[in-house]
């Protein structure tokens, strides 16, 4: 098995972490969101529609990468870009608390080391 053979195996093999999402689930119950950890793929689709992504995140661009990385519990996207507009409208909180959980995940592994 080649290097980078191995470096996808344990990539698949990493948990997903999830974000809790009050504003966004019924009654009291929050909606529960899923996503793996940030790849450069991930970064590169966002930085050909927003090439300043890293130094300067447009909330077009967060929603950009919600709707890319955001899934159900069975592994489903849960958004399309038909959505981003809705997601647009959206308080920035709410937006905010989202991409930050994506971008600041930790698998379960490093939970536990902490």
């Amino acid at each position: 098995m080649s290097v980078a053979q191995r470096i996808a195996a344990k990539r698949a093999d990493k948990q997903r972490e999830f974000i809790d999402v009050e504003a966004w689930g019924e009654g009291d119950t929050p909606l529960r969101l899923y996503f793996s950890e940030v790849s450069a793929r991930d970064i590169e689709k966002v930085q050909r529609k927003h090439p300043n992504f890293l130094s300067e995140t447009s909330m077009s661009a967060m929603v950009e990468m919600i709707v890319a990385k955001c899934e159900d519990e069975n592994g489903d996207k849960v958004f399309t870009l038909e959505d981003k507009s809705i997601l647009l409208n959206e308080t920035v909180s709410t937006i905010a608390k989202v991409f930050g959980g994506i971008f600041s995940a930790e698998t379960a592994e490093d939970h536990v080391k902490n």
